[in-house]
Formats: structure tokens, C-alpha cells, sequence
């Protein structure tokens, strides 16, 4: 099983790249463990300042804005 963590406030990019994750998860019969992390001094601790940012398996993969349905599809496949 795969640990996916979003890293942001809540905002809509964040819940929309939450989503995206859910669906490719599903699409590809992936089973994920998924966690939304809004505590501030939590997410700098990755060096994330501009969210989303998203963490697979203990390794950052992505900082800011929405991420693209292809390199989500990709996190969930690896």
C-alpha cells in the first residue's frame, strides 16, 4: 500500500489535487493510504512553501499548484 500525504491549508488546489489522487488510485486498482496534512510547522518541515505539495512514500514529489493527471497517475503506479 501506497502513503500519499497532501500538504496544504485546505485550499481548493489542495482538495482538488486530493481528489485526483482518489480517482487515479482507483482507475489503476491501487489501494492508498491518504492523509491531509494542514499543520503549518508539519508541512515546512518537508520545505514545502508554496502548496500543494505532495509526499509518496516518505519522498517529496511535488510543490505548488495542481499537478498534472499524468504525474499523478504515475505516483500511484510506481
Amino acid at each position: 500500500m501506497k502513503s500519499i500525504k497532501v500538504l496544504g491549508s485546505g485550499c481548493r488546489n489542495c482538495e482538488t489535487t486530493t481528489k485526483l489522487i482518489r480517482i487515479a488510485a482507483e482507475q489503476a486498482g491501487v489501494e492508498v493510504e491518504l492523509e491531509k496534512v494542514t499543520d503549518l510547522v508539519q508541512i515546512m518541515s518537508y520545505g514545502v512553501i508554496s502548496t500543494p505539495g505532495v509526499v509518496v512514500d516518505g519522498k517529496l514529489v511535488h510543490v505548488g499548484g495542481l499537478p498534472s493527471p499524468n504525474q499523478v497517475r504515475q505516483w500511484v503506479s510506481e
